[in-house]
């Protein structure tokens, strides 16, 4: 089990059947419904078409950065400009439609990007029904390696000859060492299905033994005091430690205790 005796000096030291229970009680007390309107996930909820979700909640995961209440008001302000059709929108969109997302703006994504992201979104959808088909190009459907699919997703998306070097900060791949919390975000939305109706459970090829734990600042701070990391910095290797230990805890369902951990860092503020 998890060797909670070799992680940061200041680590709680917790037998690993108590770091279960403990996490399983955590990840039942936030992986409610109640959990959904004051995260960015609440954006895709608001959508039943399976497109319109992936779009959507690509899009509320690459601005999830900052406010969460900034996040869910900017993606709310970019899905009104897409007539909150957005399937229809990339599909179907004319020059004059596009002019309504000049000057749309969160952070360092900007009008640049927002314009690429309908460019890419046309085009996929084009020749794939679903963007869970974007992250299977780089692996195998067999036995998919995230690793592998995420930056064979990140290639595609910046395939098309007019890709701007400016957007690539927002779309992030292992392949930059990166951790990838937002696409991994993301991806537990489409994949984890469980009886509590948060995350959507929509994609079947990629089921959630295969997925990678989000991994950001809060997530790093309170796996480290759980001694779930060794490292200091959070990259796609800590990410796939947390990851490998998270999975001595539940094979099966690993990145559901990023509820847990989450909960804990930014609700509990555990330090």
């Amino acid at each position: 089990m998890v060797d909670l005796t070799n992680g940061a000096e200041k680590s709680l030291q917790m037998p690993s059947g108590e770091l279960k229970a403990f996490f399983d009680e955590k990840v039942l007390a936030y992986n409610q419904p109640g959990f959904i309107p004051s995260d960015p996930i609440s954006i895709p909820h608001r959508f039943s078409r399976i497109q319109d979700i992936e779009i959507s909640g690509f899009i509320a995961a690459t601005l999830a950065w900052g406010q969460r209440v900034t996040i869910i008001n900017k993606c709310n302000e970019l899905l009104e400009r897409m007539d909150r059709a957005p399937y229809d929108f990339v599909l179907n969109h004319t020059e004059a439609d596009l002019k309504r997302l000049v000057d749309f703006k969160h952070r360092t994504f900007n009008t640049t990007d927002t314009l690429y992201f309908m460019e890419f979104f046309r085009w996929f959808y084009q020749q794939y029904d679903s963007l869970e088909d974007g992250f299977l190009v780089g692996t195998s459907r067999e036995a998919p390696e995230m690793e592998k699919g995420i930056a064979g997703f990140n290639r595609m998306f910046f395939s098309l000859p007019e890709a701007p070097d400016r957007t690539k900060k927002h779309v992030a791949t292992p392949e930059r060492k990166s951790a990838c919390k937002r696409i991994n975000m993301f991806l537990r939305w489409m994949v984890r299905q469980d009886t509590t109706g948060v995350d959507f459970g929509l994609w079947k090829v990629i089921q959630p033994r295969h997925l990678v734990c989000p991994c950001d600042i809060h997530v790093g701070r309170v796996a480290r005091r759980f001694g779930l990391i060794t490292r200091q910095q959070n990259d796609w290797r800590t990410a796939m430690e947390l990851t490998e230990n998270l999975r001595l805890l539940d094979s099966d369902d690993p990145v559901k205790y990023d509820f847990a951990l989450f909960g804990l860092g930014v609700f509990e503020k555990l330090q």
